[in-house]
């Protein structure tokens, strides 16, 4: 059984010259190499977001709809940052 399926892509110019680069430079051995651990940062790039999603965001959305008093304002968080940089800066 075949482990590989062949596919016609379709690139920008800038794109395709980038690809024939990374193969020209000995940095790929081909073009699929390129395109293939391309989509392999890509997938993990979205591992990583789900991931985020899953184990940050969703926890403190729940907490915030638990508790509302824990939301800062816009003004608050500006105050924050202020604060936050103006300590920086001091020297």
């Amino acid at each position: 059984m075949r482990t590989t399926q062949q596919l016609s892509v379709t690139l920008p110019t800038e794109m395709a010259q980038a690809v024939k680069e990374k193969v020209r430079s000995g940095e790929y051995a081909s073009e699929s190499e390129v395109i293939r651990d391309g989509l392999r940062a890509l997938l993990a790039r979205d591992r990583a977001v789900d991931n985020w999603l899953l184990q940050q965001v969703g926890p403190a959305y729940d907490a915030l709809r638990a508790d509302p008093s824990r939301a800062l304002t816009a003004d608050g968080i500006r105050a924050r940052l202020a604060a936050k940089h103006a300590g920086k800066t001091k020297a």
